[in-house]
């Protein structure tokens, strides 16, 4: 889920890597850009008319339908909790803030316990949200998708 994202190339992205993952990507307006931007677009290629996508009109209205619980990760450079600790489960939320602001703070201090963050080094502050979007994402893959090495056969090299 992208809260509020502004950069239309990120966003078409994380959409191209949910449909490779068969993952409903969730966006909360205000978008930072028209839906159908061209960029949007591009960056997901062809993929983009595969996806399973949701809006939200406020990020507001999510939290009303989907309250933060056990199901809920909010990504965040806020906290010290490494996302390779948290336990993700099938129907999970994974929330992204937006490019220049995150997720709200009222937010996360609300829901400490939820919070993780990708380990960086000192000299960087964040890392792309198409990045860590899919650093994240993979490791909840990880954990808990039963049969997903079947997909990738096709693709496998033959001698």
């Amino acid at each position: 889920m992208l809260v509020e994202p502004q950069i239309p190339p990120n966003t078409g992205t994380i959409g191209r890597l949910c449909v490779n993952l068969e993952a409903t990507l969730h966006l909360v307006k205000p978008l930072g850009f028209d839906i159908d931007d061209k960029a949007v677009s591009r960056a997901g290629l062809d993929y983009w008319k595969d996806l399973d996508l949701v809006l939200w009109e406020s990020f507001d209205a999510f939290l009303e339908a989907h309250p933060i619980d056990e199901s809920a990760h909010l990504a965040t450079t806020k906290t010290d909790k490494l996302y390779f600790n948290a336990t993700f489960k099938k129907g999970d939320f994974i929330l992204f803030g937006s490019e220049t602001k995150g997720i709200r703070e009222d937010v996360l201090l609300a829901n400490k316990a939820q919070c993780v963050t990708i380990p960086m080094g000192g000299k960087g502050r964040s890392l792309n949200l198409g990045v860590a979007t899919g650093i994240v994402t993979y490791e909840a893959l990880r954990q808990n998708y039963d049969g997903f090495e079947k997909i990738t056969i096709v693709n496998t090299l033959e001698e």
